[in-house]
Parts: structure tokens; C-alpha cells; sequence
């Protein structure tokens, strides 16, 4: 090898070290507004899926008090892969089977509600499912060809049935879908509860 081929050699590499060090934190500044996106929606999302009720009511001198409050805040697990497990809705025979990597990226199967009254229930499978801190995005694929986007949050739910309560906390999945009637009431919010 010359003397110009070895000097050119060490220039091109030279400038392929300086140029995929200068484009490491740009892609570190574009991980990292990704991964505060996802936090800011999965944060969001948990919100949505808080509630709070208290009703007091009196009657002849007798006093009736109803009390709800349900938080929910995002789960953020240092390894993606645990939140593999199937999760389910269980007064509705809803669920999701999810298996994530380590890197995020996930798959799965679940079953959507089409008509709760006569338990009518639709599968699907998960694609391009990927999980970012504890944001759960993909598509739900139908056997039918259908798609439909999913968008979930992993949450740590507590639920007080009143003010002095210490409260119940379960893990589980928070979503919301399409609403769905059942009963006179209209249900567009699902916790997916990890079944243990």
C-alpha cells in the first residue's frame, strides 16, 4: 500500500469517527424527546383513568355518603420485558396477552368487546406493538383485516371506598377504546388487570 493510500485511508477514517460522533447526540437528544413524548402521553393517559366521587346524602335525619376515589399513576419498569403476562377485564371476559423484550418491542393477542350484553367478543393479534417507558403503543389487527390503533398505559391503580381507606393498589394495563353499551351504561375506559 502507498503512502497516499495509507494517509487517505486514515483521513476517511478519521472522518467517519468524527462524523458518527458528532451524530450521537443529536440521536441522543431525538431518544430522549421521544422517550419525554411518551412520558407526557402515558402520564395523560393514567390521569384519564383516575376518578373521584363523593356524594352525601340526607333523608329524614338519616345521612347516606357514597365515596370513589380511584388514582392511577404510570408504572415505569427499568425492564421493558416485565411487563410480559396476560391481563384481563374481569367482569367482562376482556383480555390481552402481551409478550415484551427487553428493547420494547412487543407482541400479543387480546380479544375487543363487540356486544357486552350477549358476550360477543372479536380477537385480534398485535403489530408494530412497542413498549416506551410505561407507554403500550401498536395496531390491532382483526381476523377480518380490520386495523385499529391501541394506545395504553401500564398503572398502578389504587382504589379507596373512602377518606380514611388505606386503599387497594393492583397493576394492570389502562385503555381507552371505543365506547361500548352494556347494561345502560357506556363503558370507553378498560383496566386490564395483570392476572397472577
Amino acid at each position: 500500500m502507498s503512502r497516499y493510500s495509507t494517509v487517505r485511508l486514515v483521513t476517511a477514517s478519521i472522518c467517519t469517527i468524527l462524523s458518527v460522533s458528532a451524530a450521537a447526540p443529536e440521536a441522543r437528544a431525538q431518544q430522549s424527546e421521544a422517550s419525554q413524548a411518551a412520558s407526557k402521553r402515558a402520564q395523560a393517559l393514567a390521569a384519564s383513568m383516575s376518578k373521584s366521587k363523593h356524594l352525601v346524602r340526607e333523608k329524614r335525619g338519616v345521612r347516606k355518603e357514597k365515596y370513589l376515589d380511584v388514582r392511577s399513576t404510570p408504572s415505569v419498569k427499568a425492564d421493558p420485558a416485565a411487563y410480559t403476562g396476560t391481563y384481563e377485564v374481569r367482569d367482562l371476559g376482556l383480555s390481552v396477552a402481551l409478550r415484551v423484550d427487553r428493547s420494547g418491542r412487543a407482541e400479543g393477542t387480546g380479544h375487543d368487546p363487540v356486544d357486552l350484553e350477549n358476550g360477543v367478543l372479536r380477537a385480534f393479534t398485535l403489530a408494530d406493538a412497542r413498549v416506551q417507558g410505561a407507554l403500550l403503543t401498536a395496531i390491532k389487527v382483526y381476523g377480518d383485516g380490520g386495523r385499529e390503533r391501541l394506545e395504553g398505559v401500564f398503572i398502578d391503580r389504587t382504589t379507596k371506598s373512602s377518606a380514611t381507606d388505606a386503599g387497594t393498589t393492583a397493576f394492570g394495563l389502562g385503555v381507552i377504546g371505543k365506547a361500548v353499551h352494556a347494561s345502560g351504561v357506556t363503558v370507553d375506559k378498560f383496566f386490564y388487570q395483570l392476572k397472577r
